[in-house]
């Protein structure tokens, strides 16, 4: 089957069997490495990716779903490393084995992208599923927060209005 979509906001085609995983396709078949295979049910978060947005495990989603689709990997954060989430899990030396971490960057790119200042709860509801056998689970919450401050910075530096804010008349 030849399924065309956007991967990281480029137009792709692929051929192939129409209930191929879209994890499979996006590491084989399109060398994109950083989306990684853990446990093949959709229960661990390794493997997620945003499909129109939003969060989804690639895994058990067969690439047939993508047709016309926008899909970002967690190459598509930004080509080099600048994403307030990637410069705060660096700062804040959240990944020890490192194996889960796509995954958990992407589940929190899509919280960010809907919530500009999570609370520890919207925080922890948003990453439910995302499982990291080395238990970083604060430093996580502590980069989420730390990469909500850093967009904070960068909006109220550009003057930008935040979603819900009215602008102040002089």
């Amino acid at each position: 089957m030849t399924v065309t979509f956007k991967v990281n906001g480029k137009p792709t085609t692929v051929d192939v069997p129409s209930d191929m995983p879209l994890l499979w396709v996006l590491r084989d078949v399109l060398d994109l490495k950083g989306t990684k295979f853990g446990c093949g049910a959709a229960q661990c978060g390794a493997c997620t990716v945003h499909l129109k947005g939003s969060p989804t495990r690639s895994c058990v989603l067969p690439v047939s779903a993508v047709q016309g689709a926008d899909v970002t990997t967690v190459e598509g954060l930004s080509t080099d490393g600048s994403h307030p989430l990637q410069r705060a899990w660096e700062e804040l030396d959240v990944p020890q084995c490192g194996y889960c971490q796509a995954g958990q960057l992407m589940s929190a790119a899509a919280l960010l992208a809907k919530n500009a200042r999570p609370t520890d709860a919207d925080i922890d509801a948003a990453m439910n599923g995302n499982l990291c056998r080395c238990a970083t689970y604060l430093r996580i919450r502590q980069a989420i927060h730390r990469a909500a401050a850093m967009q904070s910075e960068v909006s109220e530096a550009s003057g930008a209005v935040k979603p819900g804010a009215a602008r102040q008349q002089k």
